[in-house]
């Protein structure tokens, strides 16, 4: 079992700048891919980004140049700094962590833009 702790979120202005960050324990050397997802309300969860434990990246288009994804393997923690944030970066944003035979989901933190 994989247990994921997100923190970070909150009510930023358009235009402001927040870090989330999602400490992994308990099975954490069987983890490999670790990310984040999101889920507006009223809409489906999407991908924002995700990365490899030796470093590849994938972003989804809406955040590309604006947010940027790393990861401390020695902490077992993911990070998520988000720039530039706009009115549509309103949603719940969930940390995900995969191994090679489930993905496990944390509990999500909220991030508010307002404009």
């Amino acid at each position: 079992q994989v247990q994921l702790v997100e923190s970070g979120g909150g009510l930023v202005q358009a235009g402001g700048s927040l870090r989330l960050s999602c400490a992994a324990s308990g099975s954490i050397f069987s983890i490999n891919t670790m990310g984040w997802y999101r889920q507006a309300p009223g809409k489906e969860s999407e991908l924002v980004a995700v990365i490899s434990t030796g470093g590849t990246t994938n972003y989804a288009d809406s955040v590309k140049d604006r947010f940027t994804i790393s990861r401390d393997n020695a902490k077992n923690t993911v990070y998520l700094q988000m720039n530039s944030l706009e009115s549509e970066d309103t949603a719940v944003y969930y940390c995900i962590a995969e191994t090679n035979w489930r993905r496990y989901w944390g509990q999500g933190t909220q991030v508010t833009v307002s404009s």
